[in-house]
């Protein structure tokens, strides 16, 4: 199964490095964003462990979580398409 991320997901990765960043810890950010990545690979087996997005209901849109973010992907024929990376908290909404 092939992965890929849209640009949305990218942006959110390096928010999440920037931030951390700005917090005088990169360190923390950077092992945020690898230990996301190294998460997302289990997808390539595992395309249906995520669960459905509460916030959509649809079967092709699912989530796994990696505290403290929600990784929210589109779950294809024979493809993942990682959309966003979102803190737990905040409820998400496509454009």
């Amino acid at each position: 199964m092939k992965i890929s991320f849209s640009e949305s997901a990218i942006d959110d990765l390096q928010n999440i490095k920037d931030y951390y960043s700005q917090e005088d810890v990169p360190e923390i950010g950077n092992n945020f964003v690898l230990s996301i990545f190294e998460h997302v690979e289990t997808l390539k087996e595992h395309p249906d462990i995520g669960r459905i997005v509460p916030e959509f209901n649809l079967p092709h849109i699912r989530e796994i979580i990696h505290a403290p973010f929600r990784v929210v992907y589109l779950r294809e024929k024979s493809s993942i398409k990682i959309i966003r990376v979102w803190r737990n908290e905040r409820l998400f909404e496509l454009p």
